[in-house]
């Protein structure tokens, strides 16, 4: 296990930190302090050849600007909130409305553009990376000082785990995740819409046409271009005539996930690769890159464009219409919320 570390400064002055995370097996991590974003998985395939299954940006860079919020942290909350507001103990606090009359993402300067502070060790069983960052009170407009630490850890079995944690000193609204692209193919040589998905749900939150939940769920044997509980490639029903995916332009749903130790699970049948997640969250948006049109290169020199890449965002269910799923991701004063989420790679 290793972990090297060095330091980048921008063009605008800002310095960062990039972080290697390699086990023993050859697989690599790459992470950044900025946004705790993730640049790259490197994992072989069938044939042994180790490759970046995350898309990531040409230029380091882009990373300043991040569109898309490739590989990044998402907080205070991931996903939308209706109308950017929500009450608190009688009180109504407003958010940004950066999304279509709402709030998505954490606002207009989440947790995917601020500097975290690093801290890692290395055993012979893992390689941890923890990175801290104090969230003021109002910051973006959310209650309470927040103290939040997310960790990585990656161990021999190519088992990459992020855990979150945050304390607060007021009632505030949490709900984290990463925002990782990934591409089993490896350097993105096509896009995902080959690769296929397994995810353990009976239902999804049925979406209005600007994607905010009204509170219903749909069955997915109904409503079967949502059915991924037998694996089947992202593309077989993503242009079905289906009200839901025209709203997304393909998939951008919370799925609501059954217990078992598998959420989801994500195969390349050219490469072999297989990505295993468990969580501990009831929730996963998978978000196929529906309206990708960023005139900027990737580090394979191809522009981003839509279904090249799947995102598996593991989280609690985002607030939708009358504060629906609100009390989800309530934090309370001196509670801790604990989340945690394991990607393992393999080769099948």
């Amino acid at each position: 296990m290793e972990i090297t570390s060095s330091k980048v400064t921008f063009k605008s002055g800002k310095e960062i930190t990039v972080y290697k995370l390699t086990n023993d097996k050859g697989m690599l991590v790459e992470i950044l302090n900025l946004g705790g974003i993730l640049t790259k998985i490197i994992v072989p395939d069938k044939q042994g050849c180790f490759e970046n299954i995350l898309l990531e940006w040409e230029d380091l860079e882009t990373y300043e600007i991040n569109p898309g919020g490739f590989g990044a942290v998402i907080g205070r909350i991931a996903g939308r909130i209706y109308d950017g507001k929500v009450t608190l103990n009688e009180k109504v606090y407003t958010f940004a409305k950066n999304n279509n009359g709402n709030t998505l993402h954490g606002g207009l300067s989440g947790f995917d553009k601020k500097i975290w502070t690093g801290t890692d060790e290395t055993t012979k069983e893992e390689a941890v990376l923890k990175l801290t960052y104090f969230s003021e009170d109002g910051e973006e407009g959310f209650p309470g000082n927040l103290d939040v630490t997310v960790t990585y850890k990656l161990n021999n079995g190519n088992e990459l785990t992020i855990e979150y944690k945050a304390q607060t000193d007021q009632d505030t609204i949490v709900n984290l995740t990463n925002h990782a692209y990934f591409n089993l193919s490896g350097n993105a040589k096509k896009s995902v819409l080959d690769q296929e998905v397994f995810i353990n749900a009976d239902k999804i939150c049925k979406l209005d046409k600007e994607l905010i939940p009204d509170g219903e769920f749909l069955n997915v044997e109904q409503y079967s271009a949502f059915n991924f509980k037998t694996r089947k490639p992202i593309g077989q029903d993503i242009a079905k005539d289906d009200l839901q995916l025209k709203y997304g332009n393909g998939y951008d749903h919370p799925w609501i996930l059954n217990d078992g130790n598998k959420a989801a699970e994500f195969y390349d049948p050219a490469s072999k690769r297989c990505m295993e997640v468990s969580t501990t969250e009831p929730g996963v948006v998978m978000y196929t890159m529906n309206y990708a049109n960023n005139p900027i290169k990737l580090s394979n020199g191809e522009l981003p464009h839509p279904y090249y890449g799947a995102c598996f965002e593991t989280q609690k269910l985002p607030i939708g219409h009358n504060e629906v799923f609100k009390e989800g991701v309530l934090l309370k004063k001196g509670s801790t919320y604990s989340s945690q989420t394991t990607f393992k790679f393999s080769v099948k």
